[in-house]
């Protein structure tokens, strides 16, 4: 039981009931339906991207790229909407565009071998400065209105959105997966040995290669809900929104060294966030202030595990080795040497 309350997760589920019960103690209005509504739609795009960055994660990769995506296939929806073409043919473009992009990650970290970091950061740039070349610095908007209720409104007049409860769906398959399949399991092998994984018959390469593609597709429906709901097609959409999204993947208890981490920490890791970010907005808190804290929350992610692993090792120092007795010193044995070589003067003939 103590085990159990000291967990990273179950001290995230108290630090979310912290910050909701602080938030509806001093923000005035913080607890009604309709802010709740917005609360879970403002972190919509970045619980997308979590729960795309998790699996990568649990492997010891990382894709620094996910918000450039969004802002590429944004730029993409607004020229193909520009031009005239249904919004029901730009959705799959979309998705393939998103595929094609998460493939290109895949190529150059999987098939090459290059270090996941440098090339997300490559691609990172890569994308958005194709999106601006797409689209240009302009915005487009007049999005179709018998879809923005997809990415805006409520579900059958709850405060529960269309876009959360896509969140949901999403984040249930990931946890099916990750903690009730072969693949799952497969994923914290990589994570915790790469080469041994290898060694064990796991196809590596293939696993990888997917969760990148899979990334690529999860950007491109963020894209889509982030263009609808606010109407605007822009290149730089999501912007910076790549780092926040890393941050709830560690702030979660993921590693990131790969091998340990729940969908479910991440999911708290999320709302706890999400709360926090609501009652600073409420209460008039600029946005340079919420980037340091989501700064630190980045660097508490990464320092916490690094802590405890220290405190652990502290507690239970590994036992000593028991002294044995002195090792024997070994003298040349001549007998044995004469018999292994002759005498000197049967060597000599």
């Amino acid at each position: 039981m103590r085990e159990k309350l000291f967990r990273w997760e179950s001290i995230l589920v108290l630090l979310c009931v912290a910050v909701f019960a602080w938030g509806s103690a001093s923000t005035p209005g913080f607890a009604e339906a309709d802010n709740v509504s917005f609360l879970l739609l403002d972190y919509t795009e970045v619980a997308l991207l979590a729960l795309a960055l998790l699996p990568i994660i649990l492997t010891g990769q990382i894709d620094l790229s996910v918000a450039s995506i969004i802002g590429f296939c944004s730029a993409l929806t607004g020229v193909l909407w520009n031009a005239g073409m249904p919004f029901e043919t730009i959705v799959p473009i979309v998705l393939v565009a998103g595929a094609v992009l998460g493939s290109l990650n895949a190529a150059l970290i999987v098939r090459f071998g290059l270090p996941a970091l440098a090339v997300t950061i490559g691609t990172l740039g890569l994308y958005r400065g194709l999106a601006y070349v797409v689209l240009g610095d302009g915005a487009v908007t007049g999005f179709p209105e018998n879809y923005r209720p997809i990415a805006a409104d409520n579900l059958g007049g709850t405060f529960l959105p269309y876009a959360t409860l896509l969140v949901l769906i999403v984040g249930v398959l990931v946890a099916v997966v990750v903690h009730h399949t072969p693949v799952g399991r497969s994923l914290y092998a990589i994570g915790l040995g790469e080469q041994t994984a290898r060694f064990s018959g796991i196809r590596v390469d293939r696993i990888k290669f997917t969760l990148y593609i899979v990334s690529g597709v999860l950007c491109a429906i963020a894209s889509l809900i982030y263009t609808l709901r606010y109407n605007s097609a822009r290149a730089d959409n999501a912007y910076g929104m790549e780092l926040i999204a890393v941050a709830a993947v560690l702030l979660g208890g993921v590693s990131i060294f790969g091998g340990r981490g729940t969908v479910f920490g991440v999911a708290s890791a999320l709302l706890l966030m999400a709360g926090l970010r609501n009652v600073l907005f409420l209460n008039d808190v600029t946005n340079e202030i919420q980037n340091v804290i989501n700064g630190l929350l980045l660097i508490v992610s990464v320092l916490v595990p690094v802590v405890a692993n220290l405190i652990r090792r502290r507690r239970n120092p590994a036992p000593a080795a028991e002294p044995g007795p002195p090792p024997q010193e070994t003298l040349p044995d001549p007998v044995g040497a004469t018999a292994a070589h002759g005498t000197p003067e049967e060597d000599q003939r």
